[in-house]
């Protein structure tokens, strides 16, 4: 199976994922829905192993065969880059590909309310963008990190795995370490990245007590800092990060918090009512007097009622953002319900 005709198929195809696992066909995700492409042969394990050595020589290749899993990005020219995740399912090697359009799309394409699309105006603080795989987080940081480089003079440096979206540095200067080939950990980099006087760090995920630690501390000390996490909600994300410290730390930290975090939004993305694209739902948190005292009182149960009660200041539900998408005709009621946090509130207010 050659991997350039793979890739220049899904590229014709607006695939947002290719999926080879031996034993069945590729599957290609279009517009969110899993398909088989005709012309394809089942995949064979000798297949999907020779595309990974191909793509990353047999250093790496011995990395999977130990870890069981490995991420690298890959490019093909004039069709673009890709992330890819290759890692064995019944003793055989599948691989997931998922599309990196070649250039950073522009903030304003995006979609994304004002007061989300200024926070590359932040001095300082920590900036976290949550919600699950294929909700367009990368595409946010990316597009706020080239919104940076257009409009300040900034050292910025970035820990991904792997590294997604390539930034040429404009009026800022942009330095991006990947996970395994750069810097060994998100931790590590981290660690490093404050004696290399940067104005901005972006970190690819919080994913560990190490790495949540040097993230809080670097936004202490005067850093804009940028980051993910794989939560559905601003009130579930800070407490993931209050709960991932030992108990005796937790009045610390919750003090630290209330001090750096500016701001919590949660995506999720919809494939739009006349199947043009995708469309974000986005939660917003932003960090005022109101939920900063939540934060440091450990009130975190009061944080739907503050986002209810904030819109003024841009702050926004999920469920508000998806009831918005569905009155503007840009989702399937259906499909705004099936996903809502009270798809029974939501049907009342809707009055269908």
């Amino acid at each position: 199976m050659d991997r350039a005709t793979l890739l220049q198929k899904a590229f014709e195809l607006g695939a947002s994922d290719i999926h080879l696992v031996p034993g069945h066909c590729p599957m290609f995700r279009i517009n969110t829905l899993l398909q088989e492409t005709d012309g394809y042969d089942r995949i064979t394990p000798e297949d999907t192993a020779k595309m990974v050595v191909e793509m990353v020589g047999e250093k790496i290749f011995a990395r999977l065969d130990e870890n069981r899993d490995i991420d690298f990005a890959t490019a093909l020219s004039g069709v673009g880059r890709f992330r890819v995740n290759a890692h064995y399912q019944r003793g055989a090697i599948g691989i997931a590909f998922r599309a990196i359009p070649h250039d950073v799309p522009d903030i304003a394409s995006l979609n994304l309310p004002e007061i989300v699309q200024d926070f590359y105006n932040l001095p300082r603080g920590l900036v976290l963008i949550t919600g699950p795989t294929g909700s367009g987080k990368s595409t946010t940081l990316a597009s706020l990190i080239d919104a940076m480089n257009k409009h300040y003079s900034r050292h910025v440096i970035t820990l991904e795995d792997p590294i997604e979206y390539q930034i040429n540095s404009r009026k800022s200067l942009i330095e991006q370490r990947e996970l395994g080939f750069d810097v060994p950990s998100f931790a590590s980099g981290l660690k490093h990245s404050l004696r290399q006087d940067p104005d901005v760090i972006l970190v690819g995920e919080m994913r560990d007590l190490e790495t949540t630690s040097a993230a809080l501390t670097a936004a202490e000390t005067g850093h804009l800092v940028l980051s993910t996490l794989h939560t559905q909600s601003a009130h579930q994300t800070l407490s993931r990060i209050i709960d991932i410290y030992p108990g005796e730390q937790q009045k610390q930290i919750r003090t630290m918090l209330s001090n750096t975090l500016q701001a919590v939004v949660t995506q999720t993305l919809f494939n739009k009512r006349d199947n043009s694209g995708m469309v974000p739902a986005l939660e917003i948190m932003i960090c005022n007097s109101a939920a900063r005292n939540c934060i440091r009182d450990d009130r975190l149960h009061e944080i739907p009622n503050i986002l209810e009660t904030n819109r003024a200041a841009g702050m926004c539900t999920m469920d508000e953002s998806i009831k918005n998408l569905i009155i503007n005709g840009q989702i399937n009621l259906e499909d705004g319900i099936a996903r809502a946090r009270n798809p029974e509130a939501l049907h009342k207010v809707l009055g269908r």
